[in-house]
């Protein structure tokens, strides 16, 4: 019997040793469960803390148009709303409260930065179809804008073709052969029509690619109704391609006339672009704005989030129309995420 007591010792030893590894590789599991579950929640929670700093972004800006609104009545690029807020400290913001200063020094480092654009500097594609029918004017302005972009004037026309079918689907207006005419390939439909796009990111429903979309995005806009562009604030291409009769040169001259002083009324942009020049008509070009477009981003530490609102001002009431959280590349720039950010009810409560 002696002879196997050595053997015995070592199977025991190194049952042992298996048990204590299967003990170990248990408790380490455990152990990166609970940090997973940690970072799963500090990640959450910063994501809820920044979406609150957002709408307390959002609604500051909803105050600086509103007093600028009882203060001015043009809207040019020389107001305090058109400076955008660089990249700072929150705490900076809070400096007056010593409690909520030390709270954000002592807590995670978090910067905001925004901006607020007038969203009728650029062309309103909602101004091409009116009662289910493509305007020939309207349809001539966003072509003359492709052109000056360096994009084929068939871009306009599919546009204004998708606007209109996509119009129609969703009045429930589409009858007969005319039901199945558009298809749309890269977005929802409802039978065989395109959706109507809520956005410029969303015209590749109407077929457009990818390229062209980023290259429209600076000098297009959809908004809930048909409106004039801002003179105060649109580039030369789009008053170029927006005012008959008007080429690059003439729209150069009159933005650099609105940068030595502001337009104060259509006459003033008539002088500025020169006698004999088409009369202005006020339903295509105005000196103030109803639109508003709010962008922010909120940054902890290795998380950013950011978010974009449409916000339209009657009188002094701005009220939030939509939201729409977007997504922030390697390089800070900021795209469509495509998912809407919260209800615009709620937003404005």
């Amino acid at each position: 019997m002696q002879p196997t007591r050595p053997r015995q010792r070592g199977a025991a030893l190194l049952t042992a040793m298996i048990i204590v590894a299967l003990i170990a590789t248990v408790a380490a599991g455990m152990v990166w469960q609970q940090w997973r579950a940690i970072q799963v929640e500090a990640a959450e929670r910063a994501q809820v803390q920044a979406q609150w700093i957002l709408q307390g972004a959002l609604d500051w800006a909803r105050l600086i148009l509103r007093e600028d609104a009882r203060t001015d009545k043009v809207d040019h690029l020389g107001e305090p709303w058109a400076v955008p807020l660089a990249e700072a400290r929150l705490s900076t913001f809070l400096a007056a409260d010593r409690d909520n200063n030390s709270a954000v020094e002592e807590g995670l480092d978090a910067f905001l930065s925004g901006s607020i654009r007038d969203a009728q500097a650029r062309y309103n594609l909602r101004n091409l179809v009116v009662q289910g029918k493509v305007v020939p004017a309207e349809l001539a302005s966003l072509q003359r804008l492709c052109e000056l972009l360096g994009l084929p004037a068939q871009v306009g026309q599919l546009i204004a073709e998708g606007l209109r079918q996509s119009t129609l689907s969703a009045s429930g207006e589409v009858q007969g052969d005319e039901a199945g005419s558009a298809s749309n390939t890269n977005g929802g439909s409802v039978q065989g029509q395109p959706l109507p796009p809520p956005g410029v990111a969303q015209l590749t429903w109407l077929g457009l690619d990818e390229a062209t979309v980023q290259r429209l995005a600076a000098h297009v806009v959809l908004l809930p109704q048909p409106t004039p562009i801002n003179l105060n604030t649109a580039s030369r291409e789009v008053i170029a391609a927006v005012l008959p009769g008007i080429d690059l040169g003439a729209a150069e001259r009159l933005v650099q006339a609105r940068q030595r002083r502001a337009l104060e009324k259509l006459e003033d942009a008539q002088a500025a672009l020169g006698a004999g020049t088409p009369a202005l008509e006020a339903q295509r070009a105005d000196v103030k704005t109803a639109y508003f477009e709010v962008t922010g981003m909120m940054r902890l530490e290795q998380l950013a989030v950011a978010q974009r609102s449409l916000l339209e001002r009657r009188g002094r009431e701005v009220k939030v129309l939509r939201s729409e959280r977007l997504r922030v590349r390697p390089d800070g720039s900021l795209s469509a995420a495509g998912a809407p950010a919260a209800n615009a009810t709620a937003l404005q409560q």
